[in-house]
Formats: C-alpha cells, sequence, structure tokens
C-alpha cells in the first residue's frame, strides 16, 4: 500500500534498509550466537544519522519524528530483531529527556545521543515491579544537593553498554504511583553497577542486565521534571515509544515473511514448487494481509505523535499489541512453511520466531495493552 510518505521519510526507509540487508543480514546469525552488543553496527547507524531521528536539531538531531523512528526500526528488525532492538531501546531511554529534560539537561546529553556515540537505556521494571509500574521499590532520598539511591532495576535492555539512564525511582512511597521520580544518570556513577548479562531465548545480540544502586548519588539537578512525576513520564515515554516496539514487530513479521515466499518458490515436492500449493497460498495471503494491517495501525499512530496529539494511549497500546500478535503469528505460521528445515538453526527462520515472542512482552504485556484500550473505551463512552 502506499502510505504517502514525504520524500525525507522514503530517504530513511531506504537508508535503513540499505544498512539491513548490507551490514546486518550478514552478521545477525553471528550476533545471534555470540550475544555480543553489535557495536559495529550501532556506529553505522550513528553514521547514518538514524539515531537523530528522535532528537531535536538544536541538539544534533534531525526531528523529533515518531514514524521516522517507526519506518527505520521496522527495516532494521527485518534482518534482525536483535540488533534492532539496540536502535529503538536507546529511543525509548532518550524520549524522557526529548519530553521533560530542561536545556541544561538537553544540552548535556543529546548531541552525544544524536550522533549514536553513546546510547541510552530507559530503566522501570523491577523483580515486583513488571507490569505494576506503579509498584517500584527503588527509592531515592534526598540528602542535601543530591538524592541517594538504593535498589534494583531488572531485564533492563541496553543495560552496561548504554552510557545514560533515566531511572524511576520512589521519592515519597506513602503517594503510591505519585511518589515516583526519574533521575538521569550516568555509567560509572559512584554506587551505580550492573548485575550479570541475561541468557535470552531471543533478542540475544541486545544486552539485558540487572541495574544496582547502594548508596548511588545523584545530584539533585539530574532530577527529570520534579518530584513525583515519575509514573507521568513513564505513561508519557511509552505512549511516544510504543509504536517504536509495534514497528520492531512489523519488520519481524515482514522478514519472516520474505523469507517463507523466497523458501516456498525454491522448495519443491510432487515434482513442483510448493507455493503452487492452495494451502500454501492461503496462508501467505492472510500472513500479507495481517501484516499490511498492522502497519496501517502503527503508521496511523505515529502519525497521531507527530501531529502532536498528546491523548494517543489507547492507540499506541492498539499498535503495540496488534503488531506484536501478528509478528508472532506470521513468524510461527513462516517457521511452518519450513516445515522441518525451519526448526534447525541452520535456516534463519527459527531466530524470527524466538525475536517476535519478546514484543509480546516488553513495554507491557499485550493483556496489560488490552486493559488500556478497554479503559480508554469504557471512560470514552461514558461520556
Amino acid at each position: 500500500m502506499d502510505y504517502l510518505l514525504t520524500e525525507e521519510q522514503k530517504m530513511v526507509k531506504g537508508l535503513a534498509h540499505k544498512i539491513a540487508e548490507e551490514k546486518i543480514r550478514p552478521v545477525a546469525a553471528k550476533y545471534d550466537q555470540s550475544e555480543e552488543y553489535p557495536w559495529e553496527i550501532i556506529k553505522i547507524a550513528g553514521e547514518a544519522g538514524l539515531f537523530g531521528l528522535f532528537i531535536p536539531e538544536e541538539y544534533g538531531g534531525m526531528c523529533v519524528n515518531v514514524l521516522s523512528l517507526c519506518l527505520a526500526t521496522e527495516e532494521l528488525s527485518r534482518a534482525c530483531g536483535g540488533i534492532a532492538v539496540c536502535y529503538a531501546a536507546s529511543a525509548l531511554g532518550t524520549f524522557p529527556i526529548v519530553l521533560f529534560g530542561n536545556e541544561e539537561q538537553k544540552k548535556k546529553y543529546l548531541p552525544d545521543l544524536a550522533s549514536g556515540k553513546k546510547v541510552a537505556a530507559f530503566a522501570v521494571t523491577e523483580p515486583e515491579a513488571g507490569s505494576d509500574a506503579s509498584a517500584i521499590k527503588t527509592s531515592a532520598k534526598k540528602e542535601g544537593d543530591c538524592y541517594i539511591l538504593n535498589g534494583m532495576k531488572h531485564f533492563i535492555t541496553n543495560a552496561g553498554d548504554a552510557e545514560i539512564y533515566v531511572v524511576i525511582a520512589m521519592t515519597d512511597k506513602t503517594k503510591g504511583a505519585r511518589g515516583a521520580s526519574a533521575f538521569i544518570l550516568e555509567k560509572g556513577t559512584p554506587g551505580f553497577t550492573f548485575g550479570k548479562k541475561e541468557e535470552k531465548f531471543g533478542i540475544r545480540a541486545s544486552s539485558t542486565r540487572e541495574l544496582i544502586f547502594t548508596d548511588c548519588k545523584v545530584p539533585v539537578k539530574n532530577l527529570l521534571s520534579k518530584e513525583g512525576m515519575g509514573f507521568i513520564v513513564t505513561m508519557r515515554t511509552f505512549d511516544m515509544s510504543r509504536p517504536g516496539v509495534a514497528a520492531q514487530a512489523l519488520g519481524i513479521a515482514q522478514g519472516a515473511l520474505e523469507l517463507a515466499v523466497k523458501y516456498a518458490r525454491e522448495r519443491h515436492q510432487f515434482g513442483k514448487s510448493i507455493s503452487s500449493f492452495q494451502g500454501i497460498q492461503w496462508m501467505i495471503a492472510d500472513m500479507a494481509t495481517e501484516i499490511e494491517a498492522a502497519r496501517g495501525l502503527v503508521y496511523s499512530t505515529a502519525r497521531m505523535v507527530d501531529a502532536g496529539i498528546k491523548d494517543v494511549g489507547k492507540e499506541s497500546a492498539m499498535a503495540k499489541m496488534f503488531a506484536s500478535d501478528v509478528a508472532m503469528k506470521v513468524a510461527i505460521d513462516a517457521l511452518q512453511i519450513f516445515g522441518g528445515y525451519g526448526y534447525m538453526r541452520d535456516y534463519p527462520i527459527e531466530k524470527y520466531v524466538r525475536d517476535a515472542k519478546i514484543t509480546q512482552i516488553y513495554e507491557g504485556t499485550n493483556q496489560i495493552q488490552r486493559n488500556i484500550i478497554a479503559l480508554a473505551i469504557i471512560k470514552e463512552m461514558a461520556k
């Protein structure tokens, strides 16, 4: 379908496609097996200007354009969901600074993030605070010109490799969600260390670690916005970033479909290509239609964000939920088309199944997305 992209957006899409095909696809299996962080690809993406897509021009970026970010993420994910999420997770860690940072904070942190010289991470999740972000226990106690952080975050994407972290901690536990605040931390801050690198089912090129805070001193000037704004920072950030997760899922689905069609044309049984069998054709038709439906939802939501519409929580949840469900279904169906070969690691399709699964889980499980959607609809219809 023609989504009436601007010339600039077409350029972004074409550039990301070129990087995906020429630089990422040849090394995707290597990074999946080694579980190394793909710094060589991050450097290439930085030099190409992809990290500037979500940072204002005055701080070294190109713009704040969520649709362009989605286009880039989708294309990178077609080749490797694990490498792509390293890029997208830096956007997730950058959005709070773009949205809520003061001038001093933006000037200090955004230029290096825009160039890809440094990557960012966003830290909300804890062992007992996953879907319920308001249940976090990491504390931040103000003492003079510093806050003292104690606690732990886990399952943090880019952890250990990122240089800049936005961390949500409780400054007043008696206020519940309204007692959370957001802080900018730098790697190497005394009292800020990392746990073990997790060994994951999929997206293995990305790093996932614990963040550990032990009497960690954070200057008052590193507080984002003001005390008590942590939950709002989190929700506004997710509204902007969830279309990016949806775009990752979309790219994984598109990549899986392309591999399946290529294989179906090359694989012969009963004297002819299996792509001539009606059963296979119907699977391909359903996969392609579902992907296109997801693409329309993702692009439309991204355009709403770019238009400045603030209340996009429902639409962002819809895009993330639908696209990730499509990614999982398409990846499984693509593997089925490969048959027994698809189950073997010699073929790339099994990786798409592993990478697709996490898109239904992180940045809010799809069950949580359904809660968000339903509550928004009920509220709208009660007016």
